[in-house]
């Protein structure tokens, strides 16, 4: 799926809850501690890692393209 960004950047756990991969910000934190979410293929432990144009977020078997 494709994420639109609005502004400059998202902060991650914002858009794991936003494309409702996460149903709550505790859920979408819980996944990122325990090293669920890929950023660009690489784990991404950073809750407010700022999401940018061109990141690939892979997180619970959902890939999101930021564009």
């Amino acid at each position: 799926m494709e994420h639109q960004l609005k502004g400059e950047f998202i902060e991650l756990i914002k858009l794991l809850k936003f494309r409702g991969i996460a149903s709550t910000g505790g859920e979408a934190k819980i996944f990122v501690d325990e090293g669920e979410v890929l950023v660009n293929g690489k784990v991404e432990h950073r809750k407010r890692y700022k999401v940018k144009r061109g990141d690939k977020i892979e997180a619970r078997g959902e890939v999101i393209t930021v564009i």
